[in-house]
């Protein structure tokens, strides 16, 4: 990704369902689609994931993770051990403790992998763009399965289990042509040690020949944060983490810890969180500029990446595509400044 221009925009993952997808969902858990209507309907949800990211002029986009569903509980259906355990509340608003959980019966194994090589490999096939893969790390797959009762002694030993499979996704990731993997740990206070977090992250990325960023925030589902909202007490154990990029929110915290982005930046890339998934204000460009301006005083535009705060599963479509075009309008107006070029060659 040698042609990327300065302060190249990413995304963190997922991009906003269009509403006939919740509807189709309706369908598939009918068992009213076979095999070929299934992939049509992805293949479908991902090139309008893929047009809308590159229409907005976004320098690296991902498949939009359409293929999955609350961000992990499709790999659930993929491990063997676990069984489910239903929802411990049907009622009101979306929650943390309205999505499906599971309990571990035996030990837990992924048999046929994670099937994040064959989003890859679809993605790959139908655009020629810069892309990125996603990949949730063992902290957060392990975070719908219960500590109790478990096979387990406690979380950190559930949260092992996923390394090996990860790691084999990633390897297999870059047989496969990725360059450019991000894994994603929403969830990393459910370990209680920084330390412990970092040492399962290298153990996932360990051998992988690909660029390496680490995406960590406080959780997203139904745009409600899970964890207390603060990054120090990763520090300094995280800096420690094989990964040549972090990726952080700082939007919607309102530039909190910005300062930050200069610790990260001694020794690492930083992608900076300037536009806000949970809100349903449209940044003006101005307002994007003013805030990548605040994390370029702490670093240097070198070293900085440019996304959204999160993964875009919670906003509608067409909040989703005004979201985006801020953040490149925004974006380009820093760059001028700069004296950057506006485009990357593609």
């Amino acid at each position: 990704m040698t042609d990327l221009p300065l302060l190249p925009t990413t995304v963190v993952g997922s991009h906003g369902l269009p509403g006939w997808i919740h509807y189709a969902l309706e369908g598939v858990e009918a068992d009213r689609f076979g095999p070929t209507d299934l992939r049509e309907l992805y293949d479908d949800a991902v090139r309008l994931a893929v047009d809308d990211q590159i229409n907005a002029g976004i320098d690296i986009i991902s498949d939009g993770e359409m293929r999955r569903w609350k961000f992990i509980q499709g790999f659930y259906a993929r491990m063997t051990g676990i069984e489910a355990q239903g929802q411990l509340r049907k009622l009101g608003p979306e929650g943390y403790d309205s999505v499906p959980r599971y309990e571990a019966r035996t030990r837990i194994e992924v048999p046929h992998g994670l099937g994040i090589v064959e989003e890859f490999k679809h993605l790959r096939s139908i655009t020629p763009h810069a892309v990125k893969a996603t990949c949730p790390g063992p902290a957060t797959l392990s975070i719908h399965i219960r500590e109790r009762p478990s096979v387990y002694r406690d979380r950190l030993e559930l949260a092992n289990e996923f390394v090996p499979a990860i790691n084999a996704e990633l390897h297999a990731l870059v047989e496969a042509g990725a360059t450019y993997i991000q894994l994603d740990e929403p969830s990393y206070s459910i370990l209680g040690s920084a330390e412990a977090a970092v040492e399962l992250f290298n153990r996932c990325v360990a051998g992988v020949n690909a660029r390496i960023a680490l995406h960590v925030c406080f959780g997203n589902l139904a745009s409600r944060p899970r964890f207390d909202r603060t990054y120090a007490p990763l520090f300094p154990a995280i800096m420690d983490a094989r990964a040549d990029e972090l990726v952080f929110e700082f939007a919607n915290r309102e530039l909190r810890e910005i300062d930050l982005v200069a610790q990260i930046a001694e020794a690492k890339d930083v992608a900076v969180g300037i536009v806000d998934v949970k809100s349903f204000h449209i940044e003006p460009p101005e307002l994007v500029a003013s805030r990548l301006r605040a994390a370029l005083a702490h670093a240097p535009a070198e070293r900085v990446r440019v996304v959204p705060d999160c993964g875009f599963f919670t906003v509608p479509r067409w909040l989703t595509v005004r979201k985006l075009q801020a953040l490149v309008q925004g974006t380009a107006i820093v760059r001028a400044e700069l004296g950057a070029a506006p485009h990357a060659t593609r």
